[in-house]
């Protein structure tokens, strides 16, 4: 009886327009909301990718700066792990892909230094990585050489002449310096002279130049050997950090507080969320904020679905007093205006469903939309579409749906049968 009322009279053919309006309605809506989320997951996803191939997944620091013994420290942190969280953090981890047992994957020491990179023609404040060539390609994974040589010049470097440096694309247009020129780094901190502090100077040659995929860090970002490093900031054979890989980057914060735990104090351990923070708070923020505002895309047909049924309430009165008159029940009318409102909804849902799903395989496969790579960091629109994003508008579409049939319904079943058929 509900599908039948769905299909209007012929002199009522305008009803029949507004389901169709409304099913519509809620299609576009849905098929919105999935296309727009899965956008910003990708993107999300796409920066996370990129963050994390040049920062490690946890940073040990200690409170009292440079320190020894790096040998001993790195040997325990790469035995600790973790067993799966039994809450958010464990549902995450099996979601992902998780072992169940997240461990630390690889180790690295390193050196910071903060300092000024000349090339006669230009200067440009940098921060440069002292980084052991032996373990850095197991915790830093991104990057490409686009000019000489990576990492295995640190290698071959023996001690003796300028130590080589990588600096990012960007960085090496800025100063207009390319692979085997000989530039100089300055720091703050150097000798008390009679004239006041002078700053250190130390001739370094550009050994590659590498992209990183992020102009921020092609620009301000260099790396040198570790030892060239603490040689360079006299520390020996101590270190200003540990920067960790693990197997589980949903894990890392449980893998943080266990070796926080084991190393104890000084040291403190930042999880990659805790050095992002801001960033990914943001990217949250907005993939609610345009969950929020394409909902309402399906609030307005909703209403839609409101109108349509309180029409067809008015056109069917006297078939509703005539089911009344033979014994149906009130509840029965009104589970048949709710189930009729509920197959526009259903409809509407899994057109829009399929709509969505078959766009973001279009724009996934054959990436025909083309964006400003210099602005995004890629020349198309990243897609990733999670099932449980799916299932939750799937079923908040339905749900408001399902809640539009409310009013109409119940303004059905509580007709009076006699009013109707004495003016009839």
């Amino acid at each position: 009886m509900a599908l039948r009322y769905l299909r209007a009279r012929k002199s009522h053919r305008f009803i029949s327009l507004i389901s169709v309006i409304s099913t519509g309605g809620v299609a576009v809506g849905v098929m919105a909301l999935i296309v727009v989320i899965a956008v910003m997951a990708g993107f999300e996803n796409h920066l996370r990718t990129k963050i994390l191939g040049v920062n490690a997944h946890l940073l040990v620091r200690s409170y009292e700066g440079a320190f020894g013994h790096a040998e001993r420290l790195e040997r325990l942190i790469k035995k600790v792990s973790v067993e799966a969280e039994s809450g958010i953090g464990g549902i995450l981890d099996r979601l992902h892909g998780g072992s169940g047992r997240p461990h630390v994957t690889a180790v690295t020491p390193i050196v910071y230094i903060q300092a000024l990179l000349s090339s006669g023609r230009a200067v440009s404040g940098v921060a440069i990585r002292g980084v052991d060539p032996r373990s850095v390609k197991e915790v830093i994974t991104s990057g490409r050489i686009i000019d000489g040589m990576g990492v295995e010049a640190f290698s071959r470097w023996d001690g003796k002449g300028p130590p080589p440096v990588i600096i990012g694309k960007e960085l090496a247009l800025s100063l207009r310096v390319q692979a085997g020129d000989f530039i100089k780094i300055v720091l703050p901190s150097g000798t008390i002279t009679p004239v006041g502090m002078m700053p250190k100077i130390r001739t370094v040659r550009v050994s590659g130049v590498q992209t990183l995929g992020m102009y921020e860090y092609d620009m301000s970002l260099a790396f040198m050997p570790i030892t060239a490093a603490q040689r360079l900031l006299g520390l020996g054979n101590k270190v200003h950090g540990f920067e960790i890989k693990v197997s589980d980057i949903y894990a890392a914060s449980s893998i943080g507080k266990a070796i926080q735990k084991r190393l104890g104090f000084p040291f403190w351990v930042m999880d990659w969320q805790q050095m992002s923070r801001n960033l990914f708070s943001a990217l949250k923020l907005e993939k609610f904020a345009m969950f929020v505002v394409l909902t309402l895309i399906v609030l307005v047909a909703a209403f839609n679905i409101i109108s349509t049924l309180t029409m067809m309430v008015m056109e069917k009165k006297g078939d509703i007093a005539i089911l009344k008159a033979i014994g149906a029940a009130d509840g029965k009318i009104l589970r048949i205006f709710m189930l009729n409102g509920l197959m526009i909804g259903l409809i509407g849902t899994f057109l829009g469903v399929g709509g969505g799903l078959g766009l973001c395989w279009l724009l996934k496969h054959y990436k025909f939309i083309k964006i400003p790579k210099e602005v995004y960091y890629t020349d198309s629109i990243p897609i990733l579409l999670y099932p449980s994003d799916v299932v939750l508008i799937t079923v908040s579409a339905i749900l408001i749906c399902f809640l539009a049939t409310i009013y109409p319904a119940r303004q059905a079943s509580r007709i009076n049968p006699s009013e109707v058929l004495r003016n009839a």
